[in-house]
């Protein structure tokens, strides 16, 4: 397979370019384009075989669910057996954004979607390339993050066609994405509702609608059983380098210095002293958010022999970016070189 890369205005797509990437969904094939968030991978949400193309590009496992991506609450409502009142609320004052609500699943999703299990992750995407694509197909979409299984996830095209290229249809390049992480995973089928993945929207907004005390959030841990969320798993969103976190200063002095090693200092950390080692550093959670997945791919393609990432803090608005990091990283006293 070759793979068509077209390159689109962000904000006002053109139609050749939509009506390219419609024919190939329309087709049973794979676009890739960017959602506000990362660069998704698309099929036909209906359409089984379509579907299982997106597990087979990837080498995506099928225990992990997918998210359908659609063009509004109507679209949303076919997708989903029951529609709750908070549904309703929330998608009112969040959509199009980054909220993706577990819902229980129509009989319209194919099981591959849902890992085999009773619910659904639907959102609706707050991209003008992806809501274009969705209202040109006129139904929804499936879309995980376009890269090969458990890599980062893709915030520009050129990281879509290092990972994918061959292995999909077509590529369609707005630009980086303005985001940067994937969308905060809500399910609404347990009470109290649980966030299963953190992301831009914080439990603060969903609190403001739905109350004080009714979202909780889940450990930044892997799950078992039935998947009911993408980013479930222990290991997610890494690089190919072998790759570290430090909790404190003193744990990432005993890196800095050492032959091909490479830091990552997340949340600022001033005074931190990195002028020994090849370092980069993020400084607030939207930063962070924007710039963490390019700048680790960017780490990578150093071939270090290690790469140090120092945390952000534990607070609540950076706990998305420490939720990718814990998934993508190992404890630093894990890695032998440490005591080099």
């Amino acid at each position: 397979m070759k793979t068509q890369v077209i390159v689109t205005d962000p904000d006002h797509p053109g139609p050749a370019e939509i009506a390219r990437g419609v024919e190939v969904l329309a087709g049973g094939g794979l676009t890739a384009f960017a959602a506000e968030t990362v660069y998704g991978l698309g099929a036909q949400a209906f359409d089984p075989a379509a579907v299982a193309a997106i597990f087979a590009a990837k080498g995506r496992p099928a225990v992990n669910p997918l998210i359908v991506h659609v063009g509004d609450i109507g679209q949303a409502r076919i997708c989903a057996s029951e529609w709750p009142d908070e549904a309703d609320r929330l998608a009112r004052a969040l959509w199009p954004g980054p909220l993706t609500l577990v819902l229980p699943r129509s009989s319209m999703i194919p099981d591959l979607i849902t890992a085999g299990g009773s619910t659904v992750g639907l959102r609706v995407p707050a991209s003008p390339v992806a809501l274009a694509l969705i209202r040109g197909l006129g139904s929804p979409i499936a879309a995980p993050s376009a890269n090969r299984s458990n890599h980062l996830s893709p915030t520009r095209a050129e990281h879509v066609v290092a990972d994918l290229d061959g292995q999909i249809d077509l590529v369609i390049d707005s630009g980086p994405t303005a985001i940067g992480l994937e969308s905060t995973v809500l399910d609404l089928t347990t009470t109290p509702y649980r966030i299963l993945r953190p992301g831009p929207i914080l439990i603060q907004d969903l609190e403001t609608i739905l109350g004080p005390g009714n979202v909780v959030q889940d450990a930044l841990a892997g799950s078992t059983g039935i998947l009911k969320s993408p980013g479930s798993l222990a290991v997610h969103y890494a690089p190919r380098s072998p790759a570290f976190r430090a909790s404190t200063r003193a744990e990432v002095d005993r890196a800095i210095g050492l032959e091909g090693v490479v830091v990552v200092a997340i949340g600022g950390h001033a005074g931190l002293d990195l002028s020994r080692s090849p370092r980069h550093i993020l400084e607030s959670p939207d930063e962070a958010a924007r710039g963490l997945y390019d700048l680790m791919r960017r780490c990578d393609l150093m071939e270090p022999r290690a790469i140090v990432v120092l945390m952000p803090p534990d607070e609540p608005r950076w706990r998305a970016v420490r939720d990718r990091l814990a998934r993508a990283t190992c404890p630093l006293a894990e890695w032998p070189g440490s005591g080099d």
